[in-house]
């Protein structure tokens, strides 16, 4: 029974954690584009420019 007193706050601080997380996340910009992401796998551009001297 006396475990109630642990668990209880220890799963508010983790919800407040998750739910504070979550908010932060939305209002940074981490869900602004969510397709492009997943279409850039797909493309045959190389992401950064080869490095060393050009041909």
């Amino acid at each position: 029974m006396t475990i109630l007193f642990v668990l209880i706050p220890l799963g508010l601080v983790l919800t407040c954690g998750a739910v504070w997380a979550f908010f932060w996340a939305v209002s940074s910009g981490q869900f602004d584009d969510l397709e492009s992401p997943g279409w850039s796998v797909l493309s045959d551009r190389p992401r950064h420019p080869p490095s060393g001297p050009p041909p």
